[in-house]
């Protein structure tokens, strides 16, 4: 944000819950907001990261210092409302241009009510985070005409040491839809906007523990007729749709404590229909199958991470959004690493040795992000068509 700037927008706080503060401005609503401050690497995406359930509760900086540069639009959305419990930012550019935007970020933050700072040193709290590790903070930001006070200094360390830790917490029921769905929409091209699936080859009922909206395009673009359903559907209720294949989506907070879905995908995975898990469905996978999972110092957020498929020597750069991992030393003899991260070594990919499942830890849906690791709904359409074929031979 230049200098020149700075009066036209209201001064902010941010605290962490160690009591590092920085001094910024406000560049959405009025108020505060407390959460687990992560950093994201992302150079551009802002907008589906900040509407990606998967943030629920945490606070997003973006690491990238110009955000904003091409506005928002009203088709670039992973879910129908922001989740992300509050945004960082280094500046905030004069210009905001683009043939597809609608609106402002700044407008945007605004209007959905998310509270957001701007004009701090993002590179100074991606270093804090990285050496002391993800934690609680608090975003103040104030109105027109307010100056920071320290009373506003001590209620903002106040409220990020006051916040919970996300270990231990189960947010999927949390941010998950409350009906049963369908979903058509197949993915966006240049001129034509978003499709329809009207001749779909597969159904696929997709648990929702806070999936993004491009996931299940591009399970719709692979011929897939997709039944979305609550995180906590009894896998009873999912067998009575008679599903070609299982998904399990994306979503926040930590998989341990979500005992209703790893039931549910433990029974699921032992009848032998495909299974394939994304991210928290990929942690819950392996919860089902045995395994165990830990929390990451400051975990992966950005769409840049180098991934190997074991398998073939493949390396792709992915985009990912995980504050937990899969332990690999808890593997069972029948779950094995197909993919591993090359930032840390951390499991990336996962497939049962006697029942077609597999997942990933990170999204190849790309959105933001590369493309590299699509192959994954290939795989996933590939299963589902030798278990249809199986069944009309049996």
């Amino acid at each position: 944000m230049l200098l020149s700037l700075k009066g036209a927008f209201p001064p902010a706080i941010l605290a962490l819950a160690d009591g590092t503060v920085f001094l910024g401005n406000s560049i959405g609503a009025t108020g505060s907001t407390a959460g687990e401050v992560v950093f994201n690497t992302s150079m551009t995406g802002y907008q589906e990261i900040l509407t990606d359930p998967s943030y629920c509760q945490q606070i997003v900086t973006l690491t990238y210092p110009h955000i904003g540069n091409y506005g928002v639009n009203e088709e670039d959305i992973e879910a129908d409302k922001v989740h992300a419990a509050g945004l960082i930012i280094k500046d905030l550019p004069l210009l905001a241009s683009n043939f597809r935007q609608t609106e402002t970020l700044d407008a945007y933050l605004v209007r959905s009510k998310t509270v957001a700072i701007a004009n701090i040193d993002t590179r100074k709290l991606t270093r804090h985070l990285r050496t002391h590790g993800a934690q609680n903070g608090c975003i103040v930001g104030l109105a027109a005409g307010e100056a920071v006070t320290q009373a506003h200094i001590d209620q903002a360390i106040a409220a990020a040491k006051g916040a919970p830790s996300m270990a231990g917490l189960d947010l999927a029921k949390v941010v998950s839809v409350a009906q049963t769905y369908e979903w058509t929409e197949t993915e966006w091209k240049l001129g034509a906007g978003y499709g329809v699936q009207i001749t779909p080859r597969f159904h696929v009922v997709a648990f929702d523990y806070g999936v993004k909206k491009n996931i299940l395009r591009m399970l719709a673009q692979r011929g897939a007729r997709i039944t979305v359903v609550p995180a906590q559907t009894p896998a009873a209720d999912v067998l009575k749709l008679k599903p070609d294949g299982i998904f399990l989506s994306n979503g926040p907070g930590d998989p341990e404590p979500c005992d209703y879905a790893i039931d549910a995908v433990k029974e699921l995975i032992e009848t032998g229909i495909p299974t394939f898990g994304i991210c928290l469905g990929h942690q819950i996978m392996a919860l089902a199958s045995g395994a165990n999972t830990f929390k990451m110092k400051f975990g992966h957020h950005g769409a840049n991470h180098p991934v190997k498929d074991l398998d073939n020597g493949r390396v792709s750069i992915t985009s990912q959004n995980h504050g937990f991992a899969v332990d690999e030393k808890s593997l069972p003899a029948n779950l094995r690493a197909t993919h591993i991260s090359l930032f840390d070594n951390t499991l990336q990919g996962l497939a049962r040795t006697d029942k077609p499942a597999f997942c990933f830890q990170g999204h190849p849906e790309a959105s933001p992000g590369p493309h590299d690791i699509g192959y994954l709904f290939d795989r996933f359409t590939a299963l589902m068509e030798k278990h249809k074929a199986g069944n009309k031979n049996a």
